[in-house]
């Protein structure tokens, strides 16, 4: 009986080693954990090549613990619009790439098409603080690149 409980304890450690060492540094000290958690989102809509303000609303967005992403907006009723999911990186230091998808509906619920979102963001030096700046490809049913808007965002950390 206790050579099988050795076993099965050496078994689990190696486990752990395993796991640990085939686990991305997320949470290391070089920042890659940093932008895990809960954000108020501030988005502003802006013309691409003037960059001029078209509007503003607030999104709720949760960066997870592996690289997955989950966002809510106000920018468009959820009743038209599904929440974006996706995946984020941490590229260097205090900046992190994001992307994800949500999809589209008309008021009498058909599909309308989906729209991603990419942005790289900047993180500040607390972590309570990040801005980013990126594009939204806003498609078709049919796959087709309907047209790229812009984008930037403030953020700060929900508490």
């Amino acid at each position: 009986m206790r050579n099988i409980f050795l076993k099965a304890l050496g078994g689990i450690a190696l486990v752990i080693c395993l796991s640990a060492m085939f686990t991305p540094a997320w949470g290391s000290g070089d920042g890659g954990g940093r932008l895990e958690g809960t954000w108020d989102v501030q988005v502003t809509i802006r013309n691409c090549q003037t960059g001029a303000e078209i509007r503003t609303f607030a999104s709720l967005t949760t960066f997870i613990f592996g690289g997955t992403i989950l966002d809510s907006t106000s920018g468009t009723p959820q009743a038209l619009r599904t929440p974006g999911q996706g995946v984020w990186s941490h590229v260097t230091g205090d900046t992190y790439r994001f992307s994800f998808k949500s999809f589209s509906f008309d008021a009498v619920g058909n599909f309308t098409g989906w729209t991603k979102i990419t942005h790289e963001a900047a993180l500040d030096s607390n972590g309570k603080q990040y801005s980013s700046a990126g594009t939204a490809e806003v498609y078709a049913p049919n796959g087709t690149l309907l047209f790229t808007g812009c984008s930037t965002t403030t953020a700060t950390r929900f508490e």
